[in-house]
């Protein structure tokens, strides 16, 4: 009994039946473990752990995979918003029963998926992301999967990527510390100016740079005591040198982004973003 619950731990939980016969552990055991309520039976061919994670249970009773924005966020990368469950489901194949809320994928993945498996690998991920999200929302979980070496740039060139993938891909950039500083940069396109992301000024990097002298900083969850007081010290700093700072944070980045427009069109409009 301890293989068997050491075996479904490792699988994350949950796990197919078959896979355990090939390690070794026998079918009376584990059906002596579903009778005595240490394992449950999501499907026919499947066990779980009572306390596993419910999005792996639902996934291993409907015979789909975890994908997109669902599993980008479980991933720890930088999702806009997670409004519905995104699964995989195969491509030839029949699938249980799922919730009126699930967006279900039936494209061809990139990465082959192992019969066990019940979470997509991120390449596949990311392909759907391009398909199925507003590109602004593809693009900031993109470039989090590769700043934070989730996928390697050079492994996805390699791979047949859609066009919707391979325009993301081309447009991603490594200098967004956040999905934020995704975000901004591209919003700012049609002031047709340049938008130079961590240039070092004043002793800090400045998150943007519009034209010569407008800083542009977004303050994070972290932007509190210590480093508030520093940011404000190096604002002033900033300014007695001649630039101009505007500093916004998550919430107007998110929900108020035209009161941000408006600040920053209004600073252009004044040539605040030009050298005296």
């Amino acid at each position: 009994m301890r293989d068997l619950s050491s075996a479904v731990i490792g699988a994350g939980g949950v796990a197919r039946v078959a896979t355990l016969r090939e390690r070794g552990i026998p079918r009376r055991v584990i059906e002596g473990a579903l009778a005595s309520g240490v394992l449950i039976r999501p499907r026919i061919g499947w066990v779980a752990l009572p306390d596993a994670d419910p999005l792996l249970v639902a996934a291993a009773r409907a015979g789909v995979v975890l994908t997109c924005q669902t599993q980008a966020r479980r991933l720890g990368l930088w999702v806009v918003r997670d409004d519905a469950v995104h699964v995989a489901a195969p491509m030839h194949g029949h699938i249980g029963e799922v919730t009126e809320e699930t967006r279900v994928h039936w494209a061809k993945p990139l990465v082959p998926r192992h019969p066990d498996a019940l979470v997509d690998p991120v390449e596949n991920v990311l392909a759907l992301v391009a398909g199925c999200l507003p590109h602004e929302d593809a693009l900031t979980i993109w470039e989090s999967a590769l700043r934070q070496g989730a996928v390697d740039r050079h492994v996805l060139d390699r791979m047949p990527l859609s066009r919707a993938a391979r325009t993301i891909v081309e447009e991603c950039s490594l200098l967004s510390d956040s999905g934020l500083e995704t975000l901004v940069p591209r919003r700012l396109r049609f002031l047709r100016l340049p938008v130079r992301q961590q240039v070092w000024l004043a002793g800090h990097p400045v998150d943007f740079l519009i034209g010569d002298r407008l800083v542009l900083q977004i303050d994070g969850g972290h932007h509190v005591g210590a480093q508030r007081r520093s940011d404000i010290a190096h604002d002033a700093r900033l300014m007695l040198l001649g630039f101009h700072v505007i500093r916004i944070d998550f919430v107007q980045v998110m929900t108020a982004w035209p009161e941000v427009h408006d600040m920053i069109v209004r600073a252009v409009a004044q040539g605040l973003h030009r050298a005296a």
